[in-house]
This record gives structure tokens, C-alpha cells and sequence, in this order.
């Protein structure tokens, strides 16, 4: 019996048959849409397969009037590979050896045809979509598209359907193996069609516009022999093998063996270099069999769902309806993540942004900033000179706090002092409005706390962003003891209107992000602080493939920010959160780090070594261990505490704020499949079978 995907959102092939100028005979133009969802991209399961395999087949029938076949997308979309949505519930090896193999023979009948096919890519082209162009003899790639990628490691597969041996083929293994490993290992990294033009993926750029006329008269120019397109032919040796094996160098420093599917990738394109395609293909297929089947990609899965549809759809949120209208923004405070705060509202909503500071200077070094930065946009294409100068008339400084009187929101992100930002609402609330949403930045103080002196606390809410702003898309929503659904409802709405994830999080120490890698992080501290070596310390956790060491981590936040926070959760949770000594003695010292560097080699920096460590060095396995009964035991009481709704907003948030891999599920998939979970509190944190294997 066939594969079927529940709820497919069947990727339908219209076909039509045109008669460009100059050309004798007609092109079979296929449009790839969903018909359903305009807003969703076409992506393929098994009746999306079988459904262009009998379009093709039909299209057969009408030659020889028909001179060759171009597949296009629906407006801005080429499409968007494999149904992810489907994956789920493929339950054997054999269900998915059955579904690659569909790909396969649908997509060669591009690759074999007699007649030239040709690949008008006309927006987001991803995984399987991008693999059927590759597939055509020829592709036009239209200039606004801004997302062509294989990005199948980042959920723990590889191009399935034939993108580890034609890539290569096409542009090099080097090449090949940045876009197939080396950007989905870097949060996702999408090529422009620019870019994928100079790589030589397409034939041809063409404006927007009219792309899809130009691609036809370019189509026509080829059939009539006036366009000659050559490629010279790649083949396997030295070059390949040296490729591949600095391939896996790569990986393995980024991920230390933590996952298989780059691994995997590797393996497949070192058999492209001498292999044909049906014994490749057929490769292909037994891989992705192993790895569907596997935990890492079944985590994969589960954070792929998480971050794409629970984070667009945050559970607690109030009604839509109930959210205020925010025409005018006031951010007090000039430092960097002020400046980016402002840089944010006013690209994003389009609204008058007004900076404060008590420091004259600081206030116009802050405005200068991101005026800079909005420049900086223009100078990376980001935006137009014409949208830059909007932005940047749109934010202003000013010294005197009552230009925020008809301001809709304020957030403040001054000094992480619970008494500053509580002067700061009391000032504010004599100038602003009583509907006026006051919000703090804060990363770890209690938000109830800023309130409760104030006339109107029902309107502060947390709103925490995360550093780059710009990067980083999570905001943890904090709903304060007394802040009102109205509040809330505007806050969730001005984070996504940011085209941020917001999470809704309850008032509790140091929210869900900060805890949970100040726990992880001081596992690492306390094992320092007893005489464990720096360099066992930092690399304990490399199995576990995350996006940054502790130490380096630790660096990147500032000793001084890692204090003042550990601090707070020390204040709140004594015994589990006790305070670093080593971490305490950097920052009176000035330190900027712990770690000194002697012949290449990471040491603890010899100021802060005292008679006080005791001497328990641990191994970098029982650190791990620690530090994972630690996170479980932590999660737990997190969820225990009701401070997320789910242990599912605890991996969204770790995802989306500390860009913790996929392949872990977030944190609790993978607490749940080594056991950890169960060992420290007695339960999974999620549903055997949800994130695992099944």
C-alpha cells in the first residue's frame, strides 16, 4: 500500500501549454502550488509526487509540439522541498525508503528527458524544491529570491532526492559542501539567487519584474541554439577527497560527533566522486531511512515544529483584540542594547522613536550608534538609502522625558538595578498616559517588583530581548502580578510585529533562558572553583554539539552581566545557585575573562587561582553528567513553578534565545531519550514518541 501523509497540503502541478515569440512549437509550463494556502510554500509529499510525476507523463504525450518543459512556483515561491509536516509519521524504514525512491523517479524524468527541461526559479527555493532544479538541464533564477538552500542537516537528514550528487557535480564538492554542511550548521545560512548564480546553480538572473517573460525568451534563445550554456565536467580525485576531508575537520570542530546527519552528508559526497547517480541515489535513500528513523532527527523534527508553529501561535497570549495601537515608542536608556531597541521599533513598525539618557553625550553617542547601524544596513543590502533615511528621521534623542507624554509604549533598558528602573516607572508615570504600556528590558529582575509602588501597575510587562537584538528572535513575555490582559495582549502583539517569538513566561527569577544557562553555567563555575582544569571544563559539554563553549559563552555576556544575574538567582535560590568565587574575584579584578592563554593553550588566568580551590578535579564525563542532572532538576522545578505552560516553551526558548541546536530538540528531548529525566525527577518531560523515535 502507498505512503500516504495525513493532511497533506498536496503540492498540485498546473500545466499549460505556451507559444513564446520566436519559437516553433510550445513549452510545457508547470506551476507548482498548493492551491489551499497562499501564505504557506509548496512542499512535497507522497500525492505532491505522484501528482507532477503525472503531469510529466502527460506532457510526454503531446510531443513532438512540445519543445521542451519549464517547472515554475506560485508568486515569490519556487518551493519548499519535503512536507516536513508529514515526516512525523512515516513509522518504518521501509515507509521512507518508499517515499525517497517516489522523489527519485519523479525527478528524473526532468534529468532523463528527452526534451530540455528547464528550472525558472522564481522565489524560496529549499531542499527537494531546489533538488528538482537541479535536476532540469537549466535554471533561471529570479534576483528577489532570497532563500536557495539545502538546509537538510539542520533537522538531522541530507538531501534526499539526488543534491549530494548533482550539486557537487554542478559546482564542486567545495562548494557543494558549504551549501549542503556548512551553512545549515550556521543558524541556517540561505543563499541569495545572486549568490547561487556566481556559484553557477543558475544559467541566467533575471529582474522580478518580468522574470518569468525573460526566462521564457531566455528558454527560447537556448531551444533555437543562440544561447549555448557549458559547464565543465567535475569529476572525483584529489581535489574531491580533499574537500571532503576538510569537510569533516569542520564538522567535527563545530559538533564533536554530537550528530550524524553532517556526517552522513559527507559520506554520501565522497561516494558522489566516483559513483554514478542510480547508485548515489540509491544511497541517498538508505541514509535518510537511518536517520528519519533515528532520535536526532525525530528532535529535529520536533524543534522544526515548535519554531515553526508554536512560536507564531504563542500559547497564553490574550486576544488579538484586546491590544493597543503603539504609534510612538520612547526607550529610555542610550546604551548598546537601547540603541538597538530603537533600531529595532522604528525599522520594523515604522514609528517615532524617542531615546533618553541622563548623560547628555551618552544620549548622542546612542543615536549616532544607530544611525550607524541603520547605514550599516544599507551598506549589506539590507535596505534601500531611501528606507534608511525614514528610519533614521524616525529616531531622535532628547534630555527631557516628557516628549514621551503621548508615547504608546516605553521600555527602559537602564542599568540592572532593581531600585534604578523602579525610579524610572515613577518618573514616567507622571508624564505618560494612564494606557501607556510600560515594559522593561530587564534579564532577571522581578518585574511585579518594578509595579508595585506604581498608581497604575497593571501596564508593566517584561518585555526581554535577547542580545544581538537583531539576530536573536526570541522575547520572553513576563506577565507581572498585575498586569492586565490588555497589556499583555499589546505586548505579544508588538513582538510579533517586530517579527519576534514571543513566549509568555511568568514572573520568576531570571525568567527561562537566563536560569537555565546560569544552571548549566555555574555546574561549569563550581567545577573550576574545586580544581578542575579549565580546558576539561570549557570541553565537557562538547558532545552535546552546542553553539558556543561555557567559558566562551561566558565571555560574550561579560563577567560583570553573569554576576549581577547569578546574584539574582542566588538571592532566589540559594542552595542550587551558590555564587562563583572565581566568577566573584574576576570581576572586582577587572578581568574580562578567566582565561589566560600560554603556548597556545587555554589556562585559568593566574590571578585567580587562590589557596581556596579545593583540589576535586572532575572528568569532563562527570562534568557532563552534573551538568545535565543540573538542567533536569532545574526544568522540573521551572515547570513545576508554572513559569511556561509546557516543557515545550522551555526548548522553544532555548532554541530561539540561545540558538541551542535542533538535533537536541531544544533541551528535554534529549534529557528524556539519554534518561536524565527520568533518573533525576522521575518522568519524561515529553510524551514517549513526541521528539523520539517511534
Amino acid at each position: 500500500m502507498s505512503v500516504e501523509f495525513p493532511d497533506e497540503l498536496i503540492a498540485h502541478a498546473l500545466t499549460r501549454y505556451v507559444q513564446p515569440f520566436g519559437l516553433e512549437g510550445e513549452i510545457a509550463l508547470v506551476t507548482l502550488d498548493n492551491q489551499r494556502d497562499h501564505t504557506k510554500p509548496t512542499s512535497f509529499g507522497p500525492a505532491g509526487l505522484r501528482g507532477l510525476g503525472a503531469a510529466l507523463d502527460a506532457i510526454a504525450t503531446r510531443t513532438p509540439s512540445v519543445r521542451a518543459i519549464a517547472i515554475t512556483g506560485k508568486p515569490y515561491i519556487f518551493g519548499a522541498g519535503a512536507d516536513v509536516t508529514g515526516m512525523p509519521t512515516l513509522r518504518s524504514q521501509e515507509q521512507v525508503r518508499e517515499v525517497g525512491r517516489l522523489g527519485h523517479e519523479v525527478f528524473s524524468k526532468l534529468r532523463d528527458s528527452a526534451i530540455p527541461t528547464f528550472a525558472f526559479i522564481n522565489g524560496l527555493a529549499l531542499g527537494g524544491a531546489l533538488e528538482l532544479a537541479l535536476h532540469c538541464h537549466y535554471r533561471t533564477l529570479s534576483g528577489g529570491a532570497r532563500a536557495i538552500a539545502l538546509p537538510e542537516c539542520s533537522i538531522g537528514l541530507v538531501p534526499g532526492w539526488g543534491g549530494s550528487w548533482l550539486l557537487p557535480h554542478l559546482i564542486g564538492p567545495e562548494q557543494a559542501i558549504r551549501v549542503i554542511i556548512e551553512h545549515p550548521l550556521s543558524q541556517n545560512r540561505m543563499l541569495t539567487s545572486q549568490q547561487a548564480h556566481r556559484l553557477g546553480i543558475g544559467d541566467a538572473l533575471f529582474e522580478p519584474a518580468d522574470f518569468l517573460e525573460r526566462s521564457l525568451e531566455w528558454a527560447v534563445s537556448v531551444l533555437n541554439g543562440e544561447t549555448v550554456i557549458t559547464r565543465a565536467p567535475i569529476t572525483g580525485g584529489p581535489e574531491w577527497n580533499l574537500a571532503v576531508t576538510v569537510g569533516r575537520k569542520i564538522v567535527d570542530e563545530r559538533l564533536h560527533g554530537a550528530v550524524r546527519a553532517p556526517l552522513k552528508a559527507l559520506e554520501l559526497l565522497q561516494l558522489a566522486s566516483t559513483a554514478g547517480y542510480a547508485e548515489s541515489a540509491e544511497a541517498e535513500t538508505q541514509a535518510l531511512a537511518e536517520l528519519l528513523m533515528g532520535d536526532e532527527c525525530r528532535a529535529s523534527l520536533y524543534a522544526f515544529n515548535l519554531v515553526q508553529h508554536r512560536a507564531k501561535r504563542p500559547v497564553g497570549a490574550p486576544a488579538a483584540s484586546l491590544a493597543r495601537s503603539v504609534t510612538k515608542v520612547g526607550v529610555v536608556g542610550a546604551g548598546l542594547m537601547a540603541t538597538q531597541l530603537a533600531v529595532l521599533f522604528a525599522r520594523r513598525m515604522l514609528v517615532p522613536v524617542v531615546m533618553t539618557d541622563i548623560n547628555p553625550e551618552a544620549l548622542a553617542a546612542g543615536v549616532a550608534r544607530a544611525h550607524a547601524d541603520i547605514d550599516r544596513l544599507v551598506e549589506k543590502k539590507r535596505l534601500n538609502s531611501i528606507a534608511a533615511s525614514r528610519i533614521k528621521r524616525l529616531i531622535s534623542g532628547s534630555a527631557d522625558r516628557s516628549d514621551f507624554a503621548d508615547a504608546d509604549l516605553v521600555i527602559e533598558a537602564v542599568f540592572e538595578e532593581l531600585d534604578i528602573k523602579r525610579q524610572v516607572f515613577t518618573e514616567l508615570e507622571e508624564i505618560v498616559t494612564p494606557e501607556c504600556v510600560l515594559a522593561t528590558n530587564t534579564s532577571s529582575l522581578s518585574v511585579s517588583a518594578m509595579a508595585e509602588q506604581l498608581r497604575h501597575p497593571q501596564r508593566v510587562v517584561g518585555l526581554h530581548f535577547f542580545n544581538p537584538v537583531a539576530v536573536l528572535p526570541l522575547v520572553e513575555v513576563i506577565r507581572g502580578e498585575h498586569t492586565d490582559d490588555a497589556t499583555l495582549a499589546t505586548a505579544f502583539a508588538v513582538a510579533q510585529q517586530l517579527k519576534k517569538s514571543p513566549v509568555g513566561v511568568r514572573d520568576a527569577t531570571a525568567f527561562v533562558v537566563n536560569r537555565v544557562l546560569l544552571r548549566c553555567m555555574n555546574e561549569v563555575l563550581a567545577a573550576i572553583d574545586s580544581g578542575t582544569d579549565v580546558a576539561t571544563a570549557d570541553s565537557a559539554l562538547n558532545p552535546l554539539g552546542l553553539p558556543m563553549c561555557p567559558l566562551a559563552l561566558l565571555d560574550l555576556v561579560g563577567l560583570p552581566v553573569a554576576l549581577h544575574v547569578l546574584q539574582s538567582l542566588h538571592g532566589s535560590f540559594s542552595e542550587r545557585f551558590p555564587v562563583s568565587a572565581t566568577l566573584r574575584r574576576a570581576v572586582d579584578l577587572g578581568k574580562t575573562s578567566l582565561l589566560t592563554w600560554r603556548n597556545g593553550v587555554r589556562h585559568l588566568d593566574p590571578d585567580l587561582v587562590t589557596a581556596e580551590r579545593v583540589s576535586e578535579a572532575l572528568t569532563s564525563d562527570q562534568l557532563r553528567d552534573r551538568v545535565l542532572v543540573a538542567l533536569a532538576q532545574e526544568i522540573g522545578l521551572m515547570l513545576d513553578e508554572q513559569v511556561v505552560s509546557e516543557a515545550a516553551d522551555i526548548d522553544l526558548c532555548m532554541l530561539l534565545g540561545a540558538g541551542w541546536p535542533f538535533y537536541l530538540g531544544g533541551i528535554t528531548p534529549y534529557l528524556d531519550r539519554t534518561g536524565i529525566s527520568e533518573r533525576v525527577i522521575g518522568r519524561r518531560f515529553l510524551p514517549a514518541g513526541v521528539a523520539t523515535a517511534p
